[in-house]
């Protein structure tokens, strides 16, 4: 059945509540990867709960549950086997983030995109709090194989090149083997992430680590680098997905400062060689 844009645009979606605190938060921190060393002031903050930080990247977390939103949605009608998640953005709106909140989150179907082989739908979602203030900006960009040919507008090119010169910083980033068994405890439980079995359906030789695990390690990489482990100087983040980490590899996060508020950045995996986050860009609050 093909799209309907029209209806899939209108039709609203139903806005979801989400609440965390500080264990949330920490099983968050210790899922991208923080609290090594342990005994590190700059980790330690974001992994216990006396003088806690909330790092930047979390704000994909209370939003996370609309991705679902799309299957069974009006004007919608997919084999969610082949949902791709492509890209990611997330603004920060509100410093410093808050470690217990209730938060209310609407989303919204952006746009879809007609790119031939599959249709691209941009999800966006506001995370308020309780008071109403906005907290984080979520657009998740969702690719439909097989969906496409509809007809509709291609969309925007948005390409992010890194420059043609040396990394201005690069960070080797361990993996754990169970890396992607802690990330999934913040919300995304898809068995591709821990079954081998299911794994193997879906081409694949063991389970790979969730993308959204792969772009905290590289927001946490930028963190460091550019922010001094600050959360409140790290505005937003854009990364698309490139290809997969198995659990265990090591992320190489390469760096690029543009300007005084604009960090560019790619990521591959040591092991392999290939890579992993590219066409992605950190805004700085400066």
């Amino acid at each position: 059945m093909p799209i309907d844009v029209e209806k899939a645009i209108s039709s609203p979606m139903k806005q979801l509540e989400y609440e965390y605190n500080f264990k949330d938060v920490i099983l968050y921190a210790l899922g991208i990867g923080a609290g090594e060393p342990p005994t590190d002031k700059a980790q330690l903050k974001f992994a216990f709960e006396n003088g806690l930080k909330v790092l930047p990247t979390f704000g994909v977390v209370p939003p996370f549950p609309a991705l679902m939103g799309v299957i069974g949605h009006p004007g919608l009608s997919f084999n969610p086997m082949m949902l791709l998640h492509g890209e990611q953005y997330l603004e920060i709106r509100k410093h410093p983030i808050p470690t217990k909140c209730k938060t209310i989150n609407k989303p919204a179907i952006k746009a879809i995109y007609d790119k031939g082989k599959g249709a691209l739908i941009l999800l966006e979602c506001t995370t308020e709090n309780e008071k109403g203030e906005e907290l984080f900006y979520n657009v998740f960009s969702v690719f439909l194989r097989g969906e496409g040919g509809f007809g509709g507008d291609s969309g925007p090119k948005n390409e992010i090149e890194a420059p043609d010169r040396a990394p201005d910083r690069v960070v080797h980033m361990k993996t754990l083997p169970q890396q992607a068994l802690l990330y999934r405890l913040s919300g995304d439980l898809n068995p591709l992430h821990a079954d081998p079995q299911f794994a193997a359906m879906a081409r694949f030789e063991k389970p790979i680590l969730h993308g959204l695990c792969s772009f905290g390690f590289a927001g946490r990489a930028v963190l460091h680098e550019f922010c001094g482990d600050d959360p409140a100087k790290f505005k937003s983040i854009s990364v698309r997905f490139a290809s997969h980490v198995f659990p265990g590899e090591t992320i190489v996060v390469e760096m690029w400062k543009e300007g005084d508020d604009t960090v560019l950045l790619k990521a591959k995996t040591a092991e392999r060689g290939d890579f992993v986050i590219t066409n992605a860009a950190v805004k700085l609050n400066i």
